[in-house]
């Protein structure tokens, strides 16, 4: 079902969707209270979401869905500032994914086929999996104090991630290693999106700059649009950032940052995997830990989509699979264990 008050967009979303066979569109609605009575009445299996419609916002219809009658929603946000702070309210929900509208229709064809791909992947998402609040107990920093700053930890999500990494960071200690993350989003969502985990993690969580440094308590989020790597300069760890082909079909791409750790860091590395679409990131996990680094996939029961860990997994590429609440505990049994 397509929930938008513009007319141009029904339409659009309709023509797009209706190329390939295998999606139907059994309805269409310019408000909350219409889509409301239309879910009732069709039970579509996705739902797509404007956030700025009349009579009810679409994050306010969004939650009272997902408290309801949960259903994995695609959120279609509009490419401001603004949109981007909707953007993050409406991961935190419970959307699946937030997509940016076309700018004009000579792009609808790729936006068509990439909302196609999205809603088949948010059909067999697990809506169970996806929390409007998380408040995790942090984790215990014993000896963490002791450790050099040479330690990496990189991880990489997808489909389902931003709740996901709320998560994580929430519980990671303050004096954690160097974070390097990867989440596959809009590029002007990014920025947003790494404020948000700042306001909840004990380390400091921010947008990676070229050249900047890897230091312990800091987490560096992976720009939109760009690919991520890391390198050893002059006796430290720093990242640089490279425009490039999309790897995996993604930049940044997990994939990239992983080889790049695995080449850098090799055993002093910690590679974590969660929940995602496809399979980015999958043979940069096996070469981490083909190199000596620990790799952590985050299991099935606890993933949105089990894409990119089931990747990794049937790679060969994991030494451990834990559900999302134990991840944090298994990082830092890796880093206590040489203190």
């Amino acid at each position: 079902m397509i929930v938008d008050d513009s007319a141009i967009i029904r339409k659009l979303f309709s023509e797009e969707l209706s190329r390939d066979p295998a999606i139907e569109v059994v309805g269409k609605a310019p408000d909350a209270f219409i889509a409301r009575d239309k879910i009732v009445q069709l039970e579509p299996d996705v739902i797509t979401l404007d956030v700025e419609m009349p009579r009810m916002d679409g994050i306010t219809f969004l939650r009272r869905l997902m408290r309801h009658h949960p259903l994995p929603v695609i959120v279609v946000s509009s490419l401001t500032v603004e949109g981007g702070e909707l953007a993050m309210e409406a991961l935190e929900a419970g959307a699946i994914e937030v997509v940016c509208k076309p700018g004009d229709t000579s792009e609808s064809g790729v936006f068509g086929r990439m909302l196609i791909e999205k809603i088949k992947i948010a059909a067999n998402a697990s809506v169970a999996r996806q929390a409007e609040h998380i408040h995790p107990e942090p984790i215990p920093a014993t000896g963490l104090s002791t450790l050099s700053t040479d330690r990496i930890i990189a991880v990489g999500a997808s489909t389902g991630g931003t709740q996901a990494l709320r998560q994580l960071m929430s519980a990671m200690p303050a004096s954690a290693p160097g974070m390097l993350i990867v989440q596959h989003m809009p590029e002007l969502f990014t920025q947003t999106f790494a404020d948000r985990l700042n306001s909840l993690s004990r380390m400091e969580v921010k947008i990676a700059s070229d050249g900047e440094q890897v230091a312990c308590g800091k987490a560096l989020v992976a720009p939109g649009n760009v690919h991520m790597l890391l390198e050893r300069s002059a006796g430290c760890y720093r990242v640089r950032l490279k425009d490039g082909p999309m790897v995996c079909r993604q930049k940044p791409s997990v994939e990239m940052l992983f080889k790049s750790v695995a080449r850098c860091a090799g055993e002093n590395a910690i590679g974590v995997i969660l929940t995602g679409m496809g399979n980015d990131g999958a043979e940069g996990m096996r070469l981490m830990r083909k190199s000596g680094a620990a790799t952590i996939a985050q299991d099935r029961k606890t993933c949105v989509v089990y894409g990119m860990p089931g990747a990794a997994v049937e790679l060969g590429a994991v030494d451990h699979i834990e559900s999302l609440e134990d991840i944090p505990a298994r990082i830092l049994s890796f880093l206590n264990c040489e203190t």
